[in-house]
């Protein structure tokens, strides 16, 4: 997990592109268990079923998806807002 500043605040980028369901959803969980409230993550993925599954994760948790951005090669950047 790397930190870098977006629009001015910090932001932790979890890297998923590669893998696939369930993988990228348990990587978030796993190292955004220990973060507070309020911090903000960017999660990269390029699984299909990645956008549903963070869909329902952020509904069972919390947390808020503030934008989506496609990058190259169909990866996508969600910026996330952790409850």
């Amino acid at each position: 997990m790397t930190d870098q500043s977006v629009a001015g605040q910090e932001a932790h980028e979890i890297d998923a592109v590669g893998l696939v369901c369930p993988l990228p959803i348990l990587r978030l969980k796993k190292r955004t268990r220990d973060l507070p409230g309020g911090t903000r993550v960017e999660f990269l993925t390029d699984d299909p079923s990645g956008s549903r599954d963070l869909q329902t994760l952020c509904e069972l948790t919390g947390h808020r998806i503030e934008w989506v951005r496609e990058e190259n090669a169909g990866v996508l950047r969600y910026r996330i807002c952790l409850a």
